[in-house]
């Protein structure tokens, strides 16, 4: 009934323009009939009306799915709710407006939160175009007028699309606009909702990488807090107190690499990774501290390339495997033992093994875990899956440690 209707008002219009030429004419005295030109193309034009009647009327259906009187009007509005300040809004807005095919003479008037521009549906085609396949202009077409106003709210607001043809409201009746309008304005509510949608996506990405650093962070003061082992601390100036008496060159050297390991264990201050190289300083001069302490009962093996000691890592995880090699399996162990660090690279990726000779995996509990735990922590949240961190029996005693790490832009340092 409702393209029934529409029809119907589209004949009653043009029918209702021939009465009034008549009018017109009958009032002017001449005794000579209506033209016949003039009622030739009064015919015509209804015909084409009616063309694009019904042309008007397939493309509503198509495009809203149904046939009403709000889908036929030439004129559209719409209203889309939006979580944002009104600045925030008014950018999202012009972004959409500008987005739309053809748009021209954008404006946006921010003291008004309003934004206007008009799409220009004439055909311009590059010459030289063979004549059949140029497409022909629409003499009927018009051009169409969007704006877009922001009303602010409280913590939202509302944008109010409209749409419609740049000529008088009375040329509605007469020339539908073959749904153009209509197709305009769901362009703009569905483009609309989705700059709302991917604002929301990298906001949830956001506060999820905001909660990451959280955890981060939580475990980077974790491991500051273990950084200096206060009982390491108290041991390692305890024996340095005692060479005094008995060895003061030796104890010179013990506070020389208790000075050297400290510095370089004060925290990067910028969240960025640290090398290779620097963790390798810091877990020599610790190893040399407990190579004063043990004496030959330990003996440490270094096999690390040049050509790797510039790749990125995260601090203190090597000294943390060091510190497991010393403590649990050699330290424990009658006579000592040795501890080896090796290294390898690649363009792909770095492979670094600690690993000793000493009691090897023990089914006592010896030793809490929380350093191990706190290393796979931060390799989660710094790499995701693409670093791993393996611990095993080395053979024929001992334990080896290996974690293997990635290659990337976010991870040089």
């Amino acid at each position: 009934m409702a393209s029934i209707r529409f029809l119907a008002r589209l004949i009653a219009a043009w029918v209702a323009a021939l009465c009034v030429l008549l009018v017109c004419w009958q009032t002017l005295g001449t005794d000579r009939d209506f033209p016949t030109i003039f009622t030739l193309i009064w015919f015509v034009g209804l015909l084409l009306a009616l063309g694009r009647g019904v042309s008007h009327l397939y493309r509503v259906r198509t495009i809203a799915g149904r046939i009403d009187p709000e889908t036929v009007a030439n004129r559209q509005r719409r209203r889309v709710e939006v979580p944002y300040g009104a600045d925030e809004t008014l950018d999202i807005v012009e972004a959409v407006v500008r987005g739309l095919p053809d748009i021209q003479d954008v404006t946006a008037a921010r003291g008004g939160l309003q934004v206007r521009g008009t799409i220009r549906h004439a055909v311009v085609e590059p010459a030289p175009v063979p004549l059949r396949k140029r497409r022909p202009h629409d003499p009927f077409q018009r051009n169409t007028r969007i704006n877009a106003s922001v009303v602010p709210g409280e913590g939202a607001c509302t944008v109010l699309f409209v749409c419609e043809p740049d000529s008088g409201a009375w040329t509605d009746w007469f020339n539908p606009d073959g749904g153009v309008s209509l197709e305009y304005a769901e362009t703009l509510v569905r483009a609309l909702t989705q700059r709302i949608n991917e604002r929301r996506n990298r906001e949830r990405a956001d506060a999820r990488q905001t909660s990451m650093e959280k955890e981060l962070t939580a475990a980077q003061l974790n491991l500051l807090q273990a950084q200096v082992e206060p009982h390491f601390l108290y041991n390692t100036l305890a024996s340095a107190q005692e060479l005094v008496r008995t060895d003061p060159a030796r104890a010179d050297k013990m506070l020389g690499h208790l000075i050297d390991y400290l510095r370089r264990s004060l925290p990067r201050t910028d969240g960025s990774l640290s090398t290779v190289g620097l963790e390798l300083e810091r877990s020599t001069a610790w190893l040399e501290i407990m190579q004063l302490r043990m004496g030959s009962r330990l003996a440490v093996h270094v096999d690390v390339p040049e050509s790797c000691l510039a790749y990125a890592m995260p601090s203190m995880m090597l000294q943390t495997l060091v510190e497991n090699a010393i403590k649990h399996g050699l330290e424990p162990k009658p006579g000592g033992g040795g501890v080896w660090i090796r290294a390898a690279c690649d363009p792909t990726g770095l492979s670094l093994t600690v690993a000793d000779d000493g009691m090897g995996l023990r089914m006592d509990g010896s030793g809490t875990g929380i350093g191990l735990k706190n290393l796979r922590e931060r390799l989660r949240l710094t790499y995701a899956n693409a670093a791993s961190f393996t611990i095993g029996n080395n053979f024929p005693s001992g334990v080896a440690a290996t974690i293997t790490l990635p290659v990337t832009e976010a991870a040089r340092a």
